[in-house]
């Protein structure tokens, strides 16, 4: 397999948040000090948005907002980077260039599909409809413009055609492919192994859980494992560079083979190494320019895709309010004096869970609204 040494941003511990205002320490400071800052008026000079609609609030959420459904994630308390210190996540070079690496992803993600397929919105999600907000998330809220900055696992995408192909109808082609597989996963169903994608649990299981829906079994042979073509290339074989048609191959059983050089699905995420397409970046960037104030949930801000944005906003001088547990990027320089020492309605930096505050802060905000007529 080939070697990466590409550097995983942020993999040990954070610094501890800074509270802001300090009376946020507490739930019901916390919630106070949302409703404060989401129903504030605008009171800073902003640079002129690029056009469009105006908006007030941009929500950017990471996965930390998804752990109450039941989702793991990467840098939280529980997450994979803070329990398993010798994880790494496929990157997208060695994905679309390596047989087996797609062999044992495939694989991985066979198995944890359907603890994912069947994660529902929680409470903080539920919420998200009450606040006024431009959201990077669209599980709970589909009427809420969205841009889904780093992609999304419901579909896959060829890496030659580009056409979509959904991920239920892939997850039935894998099982075709892979009748022992398959009764493997129906008998961890059948026993509760995958009812969470708690690592603790699943620990307790012999089953290591990382994000995304990938399942570790140790020891399991992955090299036996088939993944199907692109039905796009394979009816009709893009063209090569050379003005060919690529030749597209599969197995008696419908399974992609390693003579072809197309036909090459992935999913519809974006990897550790792959670029943002431009045109989700700008619309990202145009999200933030249109806002005037920002709301970051559960997202410690590792990734220089989410980080910038932040950045952006804060050149922009728009206040900027942070729902975490724990540590995030850039934490010492976020907030100014004077925020700090205010009331919340300029920024604020709390860490607590979204699951147990969203609601309460929707709940304040229709209070504030009600009593302001």
């Amino acid at each position: 397999m080939q070697n990466t040494f590409m550097r995983i941003p942020y993999t040990g511990p954070l610094p501890p948040p800074v509270i802001v205002p300090k009376n946020a320490d507490t739930p019901t400071g916390a919630v106070a000090a949302l409703v404060r800052f989401l129903s504030a008026p605008t009171t800073r000079q902003l640079s002129k948005p690029p056009g469009g609609v105006k908006t007030k609030i941009v929500l950017l959420t990471g996965a930390g907002i998804s752990v109450a459904s039941g989702l793991a994630d990467y840098r939280g308390t529980a997450g994979t980077y803070t329990l398993n210190k010798t994880y790494r996540p496929i990157y997208y070079n060695e994905f679309i260039t390596n047989h087996e690496a797609r062999k044992r992803y495939w694989a991985r993600s066979f198995m944890g599909w359907t603890s994912l397929h069947r994660a529902r919105p929680n409470a903080a999600h539920r919420a998200i409809r009450d606040i006024d907000v431009d959201s990077f998330h669209s599980s709970a809220h589909p009427d809420l413009p969205t841009v889904e900055l780093h992609g999304y696992l419901r579909a896959l995408v060829c890496i030659h055609c580009k056409n979509h192909l959904s991920r239920d109808k892939f997850q039935k082609n894998l099982r075709n492919l892979n009748p022992q597989w398959a009764e493997f996963l129906d008998e961890m169903l059948d026993a509760g192994a995958l009812d969470t994608e708690n690592p603790e649990e699943r620990r307790k299981r012999g089953l290591r859980t990382n994000p995304d829906g990938d399942v570790d079994l140790p020891s399991a042979p992955y090299t036996t494992f088939r993944y199907p073509a692109c039905p796009t290339c394979l009816a009709e074989p893009p063209l090569l560079p050379n003005g060919s048609r690529a030749r597209v191959e599969i197995d008696c059983d419908g399974a992609w083979s390693p003579r072809s050089a197309a036909g090459v699905l992935k999913p519809a995420v974006i990897m550790f190494g792959e670029s943002i397409a431009a045109d989700v970046r700008t619309a990202a960037e145009d999200a933030v320019d249109s806002a005037d104030r920002m709301l970051v949930v559960g997202s410690s801000l590792a990734t220089y895709s989410a980080w910038r944005l932040v950045k952006r906003a804060k050149e922009r001088n728009m206040p900027i309010g942070v729902i975490n547990l724990g540590g995030i990027r850039g934490e010492e320089d976020l907030f100014t004096e004077n925020v700090v020492d205010g009331d919340g309605s300029l920024g604020v930096r709390c860490s607590e869970s979204a699951d147990q505050i969203l609601p309460l802060v929707a709940l304040g905000l229709a209070t504030y609204k009600i009593s302001n007529q």
